[in-house]
């Protein structure tokens, strides 16, 4: 679990969001395992357009049950590389793990986000881009999804107008890797969740970093 002291003065405290360096650093972790992510972001694709060409009206029971735990899958991995850990193709798929929670998190925020858009629009653009931190600190923070949304709400909140550049420039990369007949989407895709991965990292700080335990006293010498 997070400290709470580490989150009020992370919530108190003026923040710097760097785009370049999120990117920068988003291209590194994708290009530490471009394989593992190509390969897994294609299965992703397959499914959630398999769903849409042959299940047509239940295709929304893959977007709300199954799309999230995969999703999740991109920043467990961006996790594992960012500690140097070893990678494996299976821990794509750990999202499936926290089932419950993400698949929580994204419809509660979904819901929340459609309402605001259908109250005067501006409202659900500024949640859709609040909310974008909501699955990872369920996924390293441990929080449960209402706790989730709102540390991300009041995280992005702080330097909004740049995070919402940073999201706008990640679509503008997705639709030129679209226009290289699909194959750029193949590297740009994965690398956009990499990116997101980063700003979190950036901007969490020391946030999630547990805190060493305290050493004991030394005994008395006599």
């Amino acid at each position: 679990m997070i400290n709470p002291r580490k989150v009020e003065r992370l919530l108190n405290s003026p923040i710097q969001f760097d785009i370049d360096t999120a990117l920068k650093r988003g291209w590194e972790l994708f290009k530490a395992q471009p394989l593992i992510l190509i390969a897994y972001f294609l299965i992703v694709a397959i499914v959630q357009f398999g769903a849409t060409y042959f299940l047509e009206d239940f295709s929304s029971i893959v977007s709300i049950l199954v799309a999230p735990p995969l999703t999740a899958g991109f920043y467990l991995v961006a996790n594992k590389i960012s500690r140097n850990e070893r990678v494996e193709f299976q821990d794509c798929f750990d999202g499936f793990k926290f089932w419950l929670p993400v698949v929580s998190v994204n419809i509660i925020s979904g819901i929340i986000t459609v309402l605001g858009v259908i109250a005067l629009i501006i409202p659900g653009i500024y949640l859709g881009v609040a909310y974008a931190f909501a699955m990872p600190f369920v996924l390293f923070a441990g929080t449960e999804f209402w706790t989730s949304m709102e540390l991300s709400r009041k995280l992005i909140t702080k330097v909004w107008w740049r995070f919402f550049a940073f999201v706008l420039l990640l679509v503008v990369i997705n639709i030129i890797g679209l226009l290289f007949l699909g194959v750029g989407f193949l590297v740009s895709g994965p690398f956009s969740y990499m990116a997101v991965y980063a700003a979190f990292e950036e901007l969490t700080g020391d946030l999630l970093i547990e805190d060493e335990p305290e050493n004991s006293l030394p005994t008395s010498q006599f």
